[in-house]
């Protein structure tokens, strides 16, 4: 249905058929809005269990082949800019949140996912100070 960005716009994004959390929430106010996105995501909602099947090797993995799918998103974007003018508002905002998740690909996943792999390697939060591992 594509709902989810009225209730948390900095954090899902659209891929044509889902939607899909591109940011995760850092503080109380994101989880509750992605929460929020979640109750009004009619059909599966969202992924819960990616701890259970990220590996770091498959973070770094989709960390080095990322410009794919940044030009899938700048495509995608460009595709629904140019959708039926009828559900423009609609498709403007889905073009946005792809044009966000390509932002934050640019500048702000690199650090994100650099915390990740601690978290699976350690399965805690890093301590201030302490060394994140490389991409």
């Amino acid at each position: 249905m594509e709902l989810g960005r009225w209730e948390a716009p900095r954090h899902i994004a659209y891929d044509g058929d889902h939607e899909f959390v591109y940011r995760q929430p850092v503080n109380a106010l994101e989880a509750e809005a992605l929460l929020s996105a979640a109750q009004v995501e009619l059909y599966s909602g969202y992924g819960w269990d990616g701890d259970d099947h990220w590996t770091v090797e498959a973070v770094r993995d989709w960390w080095r082949e990322r410009g794919q799918v940044r030009e899938w998103a700048v495509a995608a974007a460009t595709e629904r800019d140019a959708e039926d003018p009828r559900f423009q508002v609609h498709h403007q905002d889905a073009a946005r949140g792809l044009r966000d998740f390509v932002a934050y690909i640019d500048d702000g996943l690199e650090a994100y996912l650099r915390g990740y792999l601690f978290w699976l390697e350690q399965r805690r939060e890093p301590l201030p100070g302490e060394a994140l591992p490389r991409l």
